[in-house]
């Protein structure tokens, strides 16, 4: 099954700001993932291309890497997913920039189904939960997309009943800009 699946916000920051937000990806003081609620974004090495790692029971490697400006993904597992994701930085005007995630693969047997009940409805809840994680870490309130009960449900499933409830992103990344112009920690 061919997959294309977008996820995108606009930010009053400069795609330069935006841009810095993709460079701390799987670092300590990583501003974009949200991995105060999902399983965290780890590499075998610093981000670049080669670096092989995931999330959770997804594995990728950097395949192309433009510092400030877009990461591209080469799915490793589930088997079956064939395709890659990235984030890249769109910049409309000089005082906007959009962050845009995708995924462009093809699924093939089982993993299509495993896509479609159980993979994507988490994946977009978690893509969503990241461009609240970036705007927080602009220094803006984020705007948190509540979790369906889908979702809640296989979290918890998933989980063996231990998983903790959506977070809104830390204080920490809403409170600790200093100054307009730089996000913390990027």
């Amino acid at each position: 099954m061919k997959v294309v699946n977008i996820h995108e916000r606009e930010f009053p920051a400069t795609a330069e700001r935006v841009g810095r937000l993709i460079d701390t990806l799987a670092s300590k003081d990583d501003a974009l993932w949200p991995k105060h609620s999902w399983p965290p974004m780890e590499f075998d090495r610093p981000l670049g291309i080669g670096a092989a790692g995931g999330h959770g029971p997804i594995g990728y490697a950097v395949e192309q890497y433009t510092p400030g400006q877009s990461i591209t993904f080469r799915f490793a597992k589930p088997k079956g997913f064939d395709g890659i994701h990235r984030f890249e930085v769109i910049a409309p005007s000089g005082d906007t920039a959009k962050l845009r995630h995708t995924i462009e693969m093809t699924t093939h047997g089982r993993t299509t189904l495993s896509w479609l009940l159980v993979i994507r409805p988490l994946h977009d809840a978690l893509l969503e939960d990241a461009l609240a994680t970036a705007k927080a870490s602009l220094g803006l309130p984020p705007r948190m997309q509540q979790w369906s009960t889908r979702v809640r449900v296989l979290r918890w499933f998933l989980s063996g009943g231990k998983i903790h409830a959506q977070a809104t992103p830390s204080k920490r990344l809403r409170e600790g800009c200093r100054d307009s112009q730089s996000p913390p920690n990027v």
